[in-house]
């Protein structure tokens, strides 16, 4: 929320109007183009529960910008997938940089909008999608918030979404009853308003933060704690030791756990920090070089264990650059096609069940990032419990594991962007070989959850071949171990 970011809407109108850690030696990854581009220039992509990705249609200034989603072929492939429409928001509502979650019932919520139908009002207006119905509802904001805006949001262990005032301290709790949103405030203790930070959840459920406008939106290095099970926040001892905070946008750049249990604070300055969360302290990272920050902007825990980021010069500025930190080292890497025409912020990346990165700029083409290495050590989920024998057009089958959310959230952008994938999916390959992805739901939102065992349900989709076949569960671009079954 500032008046640099207003001049976002009219780089975008240029730029459409053509249309455990690797040690090894670093592998950069590649980049391909999805075969068929979408109907309309795209944005922000979401994870669903049954495989797809839903994502928004985006031009300027459009008042009814239509989503879609990317199904991905046979033999589970999105490079080679198919785009179709996934309905269309409420009349009125038509946001770009809002909060958004997928939730254990498949559905997704978002809410807010920096702008809404191309006007810069941080609006409160939200939308509830059910897949299953491929239509959208209004939901309504919490009692007199006047702003929500380019929110952050998170899912707690309960299974509901947090979700952030832009402009205030305010957080509130949504539940949800027969489609009806129901507010619950929470976040007391919060130390400055939530605007431009980054929420991300802990080994152990908390949520770490770091301060924005506490000290002014200048030389910030203070940081906070969220506990979901009093609802506060605490600010523990220390701070980021490196500035983090652009003194004049208060722009930060992601922070993203890691499976080694560090969290890669990338600035919004040239400077980064290392926060390790079995200590609660702070050091400072490698970084960039060459003005290179995340002042605003995407990045995604590969499952070789690295972090790929899209940094660019300054503040909105264009001519991103692509690093992959291995716990040790940033390596530069390869960048996509547009990389010289895009700033951070304009980035979006999502973990694909492939282990490949989408990473969609606001235009037509939407690349793929194939990274290099294999699923680090210990990081793949483990089924402990499922039916041996399944029934095509089944609902509600029980399945029992290990790390079914992942030791990450997968992708991070912070406020603006959510495109969190710690949840299990079900991924079949039938008796004709061919990939189906089973709709999971009624997981429960963690990460690291280590040896405890944990439930989650998935619908057997009826059209799929019947005979013997191979399960497994993904998670963040990470399978487990197939089991046979036998789909009756």
């Amino acid at each position: 929320m500032n008046v640099f970011r207003l001049f976002r809407l009219a780089w975008l109108a240029i730029l459409l109007a053509p249309f455990a850690l690797a040690q090894q030696p670093f592998v950069a990854g590649t980049w391909t183009q999805v075969a068929k581009a979408p109907p309309l220039p795209v944005g922000h992509a979401l994870l669903l529960t049954d495989g797809s990705v839903l994502i928004n249609g985006y031009y300027p200034y459009a008042h009814s910008d239509p989503w879609y989603r990317l199904i991905p072929d046979s033999t589970g492939s999105y490079v080679k997938g198919t785009w179709v429409k996934a309905g269309t928001l409420p009349t009125g509502y038509n946001p770009l940089y809002f909060a958004s979650q997928v939730l254990p019932s498949g559905q997704v919520v978002i809410f807010g909008g920096e702008y809404n139908n191309g006007n810069a009002v941080w609006t409160t207006l939200g939308a509830l999608y059910t897949p299953a119905t491929n239509q959208w509802t209004a939901l309504s904001a919490p009692l007199l918030w006047s702003s929500i805006g380019d929110a952050q949001s998170i899912l707690l262990p309960s299974g509901k979404m947090m979700l952030a005032n832009c402009c205030t301290t305010d957080e509130a709790i949504l539940t949800l009853t027969n489609g009806a949103a129901n507010w619950t405030p929470t976040g007391a203790g919060k130390a400055d308003p939530n605007d431009e930070e980054s929420w991300t959840m802990l080994p152990g459920n908390q949520i770490l933060t770091v301060n924005a406008y506490a000290d002014g939106g200048c030389c910030a290095k203070g940081f906070q704690i969220y506990t979901p099970s009093t609802g506060k926040w605490t600010t523990p001892a220390g701070n980021t030791v490196a500035n983090l905070v652009d003194s004049k946008s208060s722009e930060i750049g992601p922070l993203a756990l890691l499976p080694n249990g560090t969290v890669f604070a990338a600035g919004g300055t040239p400077n980064n920090a290392l926060y390790t969360v079995s200590t609660g302290t702070w050091a400072k990272a490698p970084g960039f070089g060459n003005g290179l920050d995340v002042a605003d902007g995407p990045a995604a825990v590969l499952p070789n264990g690295n972090l790929l980021l899209d940094t660019s010069p300054g503040v909105y500025n264009n001519g991103s650059v692509f690093f992959e930190w291995d716990g040790k080292v940033l390596h530069r890497t390869t960048a996509p096609q547009n990389a010289a025409l895009d700033p951070s912020y304009a980035g979006d990346m999502l973990v694909l069940p492939t282990g490949q990165i989408l990473f969609t700029d606001m235009s037509s083409l939407v690349q793929i990032y194939d990274p290099a290495g294999s699923p680090c050590a210990g990081c793949a989920p483990t089924i402990v419990s499922v039916s041996s024998t399944l029934t095509h057009g089944s609902v509600n089958n029980a399945i029992k594991g290990t790390q079914f959310t992942g030791l990450t959230q997968g992708a991070y952008y912070g406020d603006d962007n959510q495109s969190y994938t710690n949840y299990p999916l079900v991924r079949i390959t039938d008796a004709t070989g061919h990939v189906v992805f089973c709709r999971t739901h009624n997981w429960q939102p963690s990460v690291a959850t280590g040896t405890k065992i944990v439930p989650a349900q998935f619908d057997v989709p009826a059209k799929i071949a019947l005979g013997p076949a191979k399960l497994e569960v993904v998670v963040n671009g990470i399978a487990s171990t197939p089991v046979a079954v036998t789909i009756m």
